[in-house]
């Protein structure tokens, strides 16, 4: 008999998440943004990308710490974590939307900008990483022997 997917255990691999890593990045990133956007007269551009940026480093923390916690219980569920994303991604996805349209003349667009680039940062941060690991030391996986149905 299986176990449907909503019941499944929530399984997570190690992810080479470096947050202070990800901050300096961003903060570079800002800088970078504001000095372009400063060049071009448009200096608020800068402060709003800044702005998403923050916003996606405050998403992927939550991201950690739910993870954290919900696995670290004993019958985690899959559900709980859905549950968890969508609250979380509604509110910040609330919060750059609603700055986006507030200051709309002042480049509040750019608080969008800010989130999407920090998620292809995001994924490029945590990539390279296992990539470098993999072609090191190759895909060393234990064997684990199958759990038993009881049929």
């Amino acid at each position: 008999m299986t176990t449907p997917a909503q019941d499944a255990p929530l399984v997570f691999p190690s992810v080479a998440f470096r947050p202070m890593r990800l901050l300096i990045v961003c903060v570079a990133l800002t800088g970078v943004a504001l000095l372009a956007s400063g060049f071009l007269g448009h200096i608020f551009f800068g402060v709003f990308f800044g702005l998403g940026l923050v916003l996606g480093l405050l998403n992927a923390l939550m991201v950690r710490r739910a993870v954290e916690s919900i696995t670290a219980e004993d019958h985690p569920l899959k559900k709980k974590m859905a549950v968890n994303s969508a609250m979380r991604l509604f509110f910040i996805t609330a919060i750059g939307l609603t700055v986006a349209i507030v200051f709309r003349k002042h480049d509040g667009l750019a608080v969008l900008f800010g989130l999407a680039i920090f998620q292809a940062v995001l994924v490029m941060s945590t990539s390279i990483p296992v990539m470098k690991k993999i072609r090191s030391s190759g895909l060393d996986v234990a064997e684990t022997p199958a759990p038993e149905s009881k049929d």
